[in-house]
């Protein structure tokens, strides 16, 4: 699979899309950039040994396809998201599966629980911090909750952008940041060290290993690489500065350097991730 960019959704500052449009960027997401984090995912499922007996509960979980990665390696999934659009394709991503029956559960906004299903002991942010000014703030206060659903021990992942210098997307981001400086909000900035850290120690979870995973994006040509990116969400912000027309033409420009001859478009990336516990 090619290898995402996640969103963090509370902090776009552009105006709420048309549903046309918030329609039109869910599925750009599923069938573009989604994937770009798979090798992430599979890391991740691969370290903390993800299968039968593992009960899951994704945070931001989009249209699925982390869940569904999970999902096949016989884990019990629950997804949870505030993006209706998103969530209807993961629906649609579950039903047309062919594997075998599987405990998939999707909920809109925060999962609440359940006494009919055991606490979760796994919970996973698969949405990567540290490349938008205040991009986690919303994630404390979710984790917090959702840390009442699962065991005590339980493994917490968190994920965030590595540093700049390992992110070739980061100067196309970084053009997101000039456009929003009148705005002064949503503006881009670099991954710090700590980012993952800090949020762990907020939400009151104990730190337990990290690593790093290379997450190159792939498009096959420049159009899709500019409505993969506009479908993160993460270019709210420059849009509402200045308009749609101007932020497409501003990231074909900073796509420019990694144009291959064929017409398509890499940017190496790193991206790392970071594991807690429950206390």
């Amino acid at each position: 699979m090619t290898p995402t960019l996640v969103q963090h959704r509370p902090h776009a500052a552009s105006a709420a899309p048309s549903p046309a449009e918030a329609c039109a960027r869910a599925r750009d997401w599923a069938e573009i950039q989604e994937r770009m984090l798979v090798p992430l995912y599979e890391a991740v499922y691969e370290r903390l040994e993800v299968g039968p007996g593992t009960r899951l509960l994704g945070l931001g979980c989009g249209s699925g396809l982390a869940l569904l990665i999970a999902s096949a390696r016989g884990a019990s999934v629950t997804g949870c998201d505030t993006d209706r659009e998103r969530l209807a394709l993961a629906r649609e991503r579950m039903a047309a599966d062919a594997g075998a029956p599987r405990d998939v559960e999707l909920v809109e906004g925060e999962a609440a629980a359940d006494p009919a299903r055991p606490a979760y002991n796994l919970i996973t942010a698969f949405q990567p911090i540290g490349c938008m000014a205040g991009d986690s703030e919303g994630l404390v206060p979710a984790l917090t909750a959702a840390v009442e659903l699962a065991e005590h021990g339980s493994a917490v992942v968190l994920t965030g952008w590595g540093p700049p210098e390992r992110c070739a997307t980061s100067g196309v981001l970084r053009m997101a940041g000039r456009l929003t400086d009148p705005l002064r909000t949503g503006g881009w900035r670099a991954a710090r060290r700590d980012d993952l850290e800090d949020v762990a120690s907020r939400a009151g979870l104990k730190p337990d290993g990290s690593g790093r995973v290379a997450c190159p994006f792939g498009y096959a040509d420049t159009e899709s690489a500019v409505r993969g990116l506009l479908s993160t969400g993460l270019y709210g912000a420059a849009v509402r500065a200045t308009d749609v027309a101007q932020v497409e033409k501003e990231i074909t420009e900073a796509l420019h350097p990694h144009r291959r001859r064929d017409g398509t478009v890499w940017m190496p990336n790193v991206f790392r991730y970071l594991i807690a516990r429950t206390r």
